[in-house]
């Protein structure tokens, strides 16, 4: 008597991907390396951090992030252009559209930058540059170029725009920009330092220190006339 045969064996088919679905996933591979790249380097800072391991996280081959970036320069560049520059550009933006008071032109500016830039990842990026600028002069010229420069330059228009309508009393405006500037580069730098290995030091609210600082800096920085009496 003959032995029953075996059921055939199920074997799942490879699932096939649409070509459109490949298109979508190559458009996309730019933002992926980029968001693997921001975190390693934030975690790890950019001397520590290899290209095979940012390859790794986006789920690449290091041969296909040199394709998009052929260094790890070019990478942190980029980086820094999606996360920073972009906002930069954002901020010129709404000032050059901006038709009300000047103080509150910048504190929008300045609260915009502390959510999209200060609250996210892409704060770290201010703590690698004050860390590793020395060593790496070419991307600290880059950073200087493409971030402090704009930033400056944006904050020291919309100074010199509020003196000019006599919003803003005469101050040393590139002095006040750097006053501008401190306490939200202080609470970044805390946040990715201090704060992130929970070593016992002070507390800081971000958002309670930034309503202390506008305040502050705007009341001091408007005329009497529109500040009304004391």
């Amino acid at each position: 008597m003959a032995a029953p045969s075996s059921p055939p064996v199920s074997r799942s088919e490879p699932a096939v991907v649409s070509p459109a679905a490949r298109q979508r996933r190559k458009q996309s591979r730019p933002q992926e390396l980029l968001a693997a790249a921001l975190e390693l380097f934030v975690e790890k800072g950019f001397a520590a951090t290899r290209t095979e391991e940012v390859a790794a996280r986006a789920g690449v081959s290091k041969g296909t992030l040199y394709l998009y970036y052929p260094s790890k320069q070019d990478l942190f560049k980029a980086v820094v252009r999606e996360c920073l520059v972009a906002q930069i550009h954002e901020a010129a933006a709404l000032s050059a559209q901006h038709q009300g008071p000047v103080a509150e032109l910048l504190g929008q500016v300045l609260q915009a930058w502390w959510q999209r830039v200060g609250q996210s990842t892409a704060g770290g990026i201010a703590k690698i540059m004050v860390a590793e600028a020395r060593n790496f002069p070419e991307l600290a010229a880059f950073y200087t170029e493409e971030v402090i420069l704009p930033i400056q330059a944006l904050l020291v228009g919309l100074i010199e725009r509020g003196v000019a309508r006599g919003e803003f009393r005469p101050v040393p405006v590139e002095a006040t920009v750097h006053v501008l500037i401190g306490p939200i580069l202080h609470m970044i730098l805390y946040q990715h330092s201090f704060a992130a290995c929970a070593c016992g030091g002070p507390t800081i609210e971000p958002a309670a220190v930034l309503e202390v600082q506008l305040d502050l800096m705007l009341r001091g920085l408007l005329a009497p006339a529109v500040a009304g009496p004391t």
